[in-house]
């Protein structure tokens, strides 16, 4: 996983590298997502950082090392630039060798992507459905409240879908399985896999 370090003791917004991604996430939503929400993150963030002990470690020691809104708003940040990182209007397939440690893992792509739609669709609430990989580089795919993170666990994220309702509900409204369900074409597996 890259890790996201700070400019001058403080954390930046992070570049959106589209303005859209085709029919699955419209420019409007992206605005809203990443120019107001995910913002919103980052100017929090900022502000409870001064005086915290935290300041210029890496955001994944901020997220292990912090509670209250400081872990929520760091946790939301990273949390939001996987997630954006991931996505391209032009994406890579996935590599014939991630292929066969999905499969060993899963049964099939088809059955871990099945399962990670489910996993997402029954977070009660709002937050996050991740697949990540453990010490032994066994994948499994978890849900995480609010702004939780796999690395508090001690895995290492490679994979996130966004299941709060800003990420999805202009463009979705309440079919939160056919928002997942349509993510999969615009995964960069590059991506994805780097995170390894």
């Amino acid at each position: 996983m890259k890790d996201i370090l700070p400019v001058n003791g403080h954390f930046v917004l992070p570049e959106l590298r589209y303005e859209a991604l085709g029919t699955v996430i419209s420019k409007e939503t992206l605005s809203f997502h990443h120019g107001k929400h995910l913002k919103a993150y980052v100017d929090n963030l900022n502000k409870l950082l001064d005086g915290s002990g935290l300041e210029g470690k890496p955001l994944s020691e901020v997220v292990k090392n912090s509670e209250g809104g400081l872990f929520n708003n760091a946790g939301q940040l990273l949390n939001h630039a996987m997630y954006f990182e991931q996505f391209s209007p032009t994406p890579h397939p996935m590599s014939a060798d991630f292929k066969k440690t999905i499969e060993r893992d899963f049964g099939s792509v088809e059955s871990f992507m099945k399962e990670f739609e489910q996993k997402g669709a029954t977070l009660f609430g709002s937050g996050w459905v991740w697949l990540s990989a453990d010490n032994n580089g066994k994948l499994v795919i978890t849900q995480q409240k609010n702004a939780e993170n796999p690395v508090t666990m001690g895995l290492t994220p490679l994979l996130t879908f966004d299941v709060w309702e800003h990420a999805y509900y202009l463009d979705y409204q309440n079919r939160r399985a056919d928002y997942l369900a349509a993510l999969w074409p615009v995964v960069d597996w590059t991506e994805v896999e780097s995170r390894l």
